[in-house]
């Protein structure tokens, strides 16, 4: 699909495994209406290219080592509200999708996606468009008929929610704070209302709460 100029989609691909990145370029190279423009490897990376250069879609992966997708999203959606962007995640789109989708979004995809798949979602993003799994319709629809039937991690704000995956992850609060770039006392206080509201007492409910939901690789 091209754009009004007739020129191609420029992408950006965001990914910190080099054979992730290569996969998706094979899928990409057989698309003449599409060029994979720059790559990085993780979110700063993300952020300095597209203040340096011009794209038209970015595929961006949800878990990267220092800033993560979410966070990445925010900030480029603030550098480029425009600018459309797809989330790549190992995780279903049932999990995180809605989520991603209400921090600016145009996409989200899970990587075990067939690339027809791919190829879809990025010219319908790139025309203008949204582009929303079946599966992840569905949630959306039964999201709205049921919002009292929620699990309780879909209750957490974006922070709340960006401290809960790390917890689960098994970082500790000076790491979850060096990385969020906050204080200490601060994640401190996130991690206490993210107890509250998931009514839990220990970092080992949030593991194993996540675990079992598979929230967490």
């Amino acid at each position: 699909m091209k754009d009004q100029k007739g020129s191609t989609v420029r992408i950006l691909i965001a990914d910190d495994h080099e054979v992730v990145r290569k996969g998706l370029k094979t899928i990409l190279a057989d698309c003449s209406d599409l060029r994979v423009e720059a790559e990085a490897e993780n979110g700063r990376e993300v952020l300095d290219l597209v203040g340096r250069q011009e794209f038209d879609l970015v595929l961006l992966d949800f878990d990267m080592p220092g800033k993560n997708g979410l966070d990445t999203l925010i900030e480029l959606k603030a550098l480029r509200p425009k600018l459309p962007v797809i989330i790549l995640s190992i995780f279903p789109e049932d999990h995180y999708g809605t989520r991603f989708l209400k921090a600016g979004a145009s996409g989200y995809l899970g990587k075990s996606s067939a690339s027809d798949q791919l190829v879809e979602a990025i010219r319908k993003v790139a025309g203008g468009g949204k582009y929303i799994s079946p599966k992840l319709a569905d949630k959306l629809v039964s999201d709205l008929n049921r919002d009292s039937e929620k699990p309780p991690h879909e209750s957490l704000t974006d922070r709340e929610f960006q401290v809960f995956v790390l917890i689960a992850g098994g970082k500790k609060l000076k790491q979850i704070a060096d990385e969020l770039c906050l204080s200490i006392n601060t994640v401190s206080t996130y991690r206490g209302r993210i107890l509250q509201k998931m009514g839990m007492e220990s970092n080992a409910e949030i593991i194993h709460y996540a675990i079992e939901n598979r929230l967490v690789a």
